[in-house]
């Protein structure tokens, strides 16, 4: 009887939650977004326009220097579900633990859903709609409640975590968390002729498609076709996102609950291209970062520097859920919070190529370490190497006709073991200081910082090669299957493993 009246008090009164006053037990809900970077309207894309996401941030607040821990879907889920580093608990190589070898996490860390569901919350992951799935399909075009959304975690979990895909099963006055799960940029899919079907899709549902000639690329890409076809097609990918975004909230607005609603707007990584996801540049690191709801600040921007998996302890701390001591991610809106004065992002393994980078990032300087130097910048990948747009690089440093910058960035038969860039002023990470004994001292500082905390924080490392064996039995379809033709992804696998004993 005790902890029932306990309970129904704290859903009555008022209480101080994360540093700021919020109804008690608000909903939490998140927009989860596939292979994104931040060209929205809100932090100053002109190509085109966002609505809806720019609202969530005229609304609240917007952090415009958030940066997730893994520029890949899995690593990066694993962490922000948990509030840790994915190197700290062993789930840093995508697509892990899924053959015989499993990965279990370290005692005293869970899965938020779990969290919330022993407060009494309705944990659910899909679209947030429904009658339509992530990819923004129109009513009676995709399967109404076709189960759970995105998880993707490299470790062992109980699907029991999630009560449903939606929230309009929960009893009357519960509280829900939702993870809304959307496609984003995945949705211009990896061909040109994805890119030109997702066109015709944006001229007949949002009224026009992206120029691909008024967009403005990176300079290490190559004003090729095929790239500019991909690049408007990822933009009008955001475009469908605004709009999915839109209709969830109106949603939330019809049924009276927005306004006791936590939202929290994010992306896993960003886009995927050639030195974007999968790599710890700005284009695959830095994510936008949006917050909305009872108690936070309206129409603020923030530029203290956070890491994506802070949203787990702001969430809990939101719905006044205790936030574990041990948890490595940071509530940024808590009273005692301490602006971090660095954020750390790792790359490791994806699919079958084998790989290991890790970056700290001070206000002004982002420091890169390649454990292995000796291999390329564009490792053979299937994924990759399926996509069209890497076709079209590729064919362009074939035929000698790429410019100095994209050849010396992308084509480089090795890379440098350190790199420093001053990522203010040097938007695409181009110019290495790393050499320059001007920044010496820049250099040795962001070294020695990034040294400690794959220390603090146990960084896992490697993985072994029975592990490695075991997933890529996942990929290829199991040893029993290989036969007549050797696939890309076996003959890559051959490849990782020539490589490492030859100490590349």
């Amino acid at each position: 009887m005790l902890r029932a009246f306990v309970l129904t008090f704290s859903t009555l009164c008022l209480v101080v939650v994360g540093g700021f006053a919020a109804t008690a037990r608000p909903n939490v809900l998140w927009f989860i977004v596939d292979d994104m970077s931040a060209n929205l309207g809100c932090y100053g894309e002109t190509a085109i326009a966002t609505p809806h996401i720019d609202r969530l941030a005229r609304e609240g607040t917007r952090f415009s220097r958030a940066f997730t821990t893994a520029p890949v879907c899995s690593p990066c889920r694993s962490g922000f579900i948990t509030g840790m580093y994915q190197t700290s608990i062993g789930a840093h190589h995508h697509r892990s633990g899924r053959g015989s070898e499993k990965i279990t996490l370290p005692a005293g860390v869970e899965p938020v859903p779990l969290r919330f569901q022993r407060a009494g919350y309705y944990t659910c992951i899909g679209s947030g709609l429904p009658d339509t799935g992530r990819a923004g399909k129109a009513k009676g075009k995709a399967r109404a409640g076709a189960g759970l959304g995105k998880t993707d975690y490299n470790f062992e979990w109980d699907a029991a975590m999630y009560d449903s895909n939606d929230w309009k099963g929960r009893s009357p006055g519960q509280p829900f968390f939702m993870q809304v799960q959307l496609a984003g940029g995945k949705l211009r899919g990896g061909t040109d002729a994805n890119a030109q079907q997702l066109a015709a899709r944006a001229r007949a549902e949002l009224g026009s498609a992206t120029d691909p000639e008024k967009v403005v690329l990176p300079p290490y890409y190559p004003r090729d076709p095929v790239l500019l076809r991909d690049w408007a097609a990822y933009l009008d990918a955001v475009r469908f996102t605004d709009q999915h975004v839109g209709d969830v909230i109106a949603r939330l607005e019809k049924e009276g609950v927005l306004e006791q609603t936590l939202v929290i707007f994010a992306t896993d990584h960003g886009i995927s291209h050639a030195r974007g996801k999968q790599f710890l540049y700005d284009e695959g690191t830095h994510v936008p970062f949006i917050v909305r709801g009872p108690g936070v600040p309206r129409g603020k921007v923030r530029d203290d520097l956070i890491e994506l998996i802070d949203l787990t302890p702001v969430s809990l701390a939101a719905a006044g859920i205790p936030v574990p001591a041990t948890m490595q991610a940071k509530d940024v809106f808590g009273t005692g919070y301490t602006p971090r004065t660095h954020v750390f992002a790792a790359r490791d393994r994806c699919d079958e190529t084998v790989e290991r980078i890790r970056s700290v990032r001070s206000d002004r300087f982002l420091y890169i370490r390649n454990f292995h130097p000796q291999r390329p910048h564009l490792q053979p990948n299937a994924y990759k190497d399926g996509k069209t747009i890497v076709q079209a690089i590729r064919s362009l440093h074939d035929a000698g006709k790429l410019d100095p910058l994209p050849e010396s960035l992308l084509f480089s038969p090795t890379r440098p073991v350190e790199e420093l860039y001053e990522w203010t002023t040097d938007r695409w990470q181009v110019k290495n200081l790393a050499g320059d004994p001007a920044h010496r001292a820049n250099l040795e500082t962001l070294r020695a910082r990034l040294d400690r905390w794959m220390a603090e924080t146990q960084d896992r490392g490697p993985e072994s090669e029975k592990m490695y064996d075991s997933d890529m039995d996942i990929y290829v379809g199991g040893r029993a299957n290989k036969g007549k033709t050797e696939t890309a992804t076996e003959k890559n696998i051959a490849l990782m493993k020539q490589w490492a004993k030859e100490g590349k």
